[in-house]
């Protein structure tokens, strides 16, 4: 049996592909470092239906704002 990663872990790969595509400038690692950030801030978030959505705009803001 193949070990799958957390559900966290495949979230952020998602998250980190659209960007990473989005954002070709920018270094794929540094994408990674700041999707990781958003998403350990939600972490303890009592609601999870859209903390993908959630994580993905806020990290793309950051983004943005690195140069992207």
């Amino acid at each position: 049996m193949a070990h799958e990663p957390p559900p966290a872990q495949v979230t952020i790969n998602e998250i980190v592909d659209r960007l990473a595509a989005r954002f070709p400038d920018i270094a794929t690692a540094t994408v990674r470092e700041v999707v990781t950030q958003c998403y350990n801030e939600l972490a303890d978030a009592r609601v999870r239906d859209f903390v993908e959505v959630l994580v993905e705009k806020q990290a793309k803001k950051q983004l943005k704002q690195l140069g992207g």
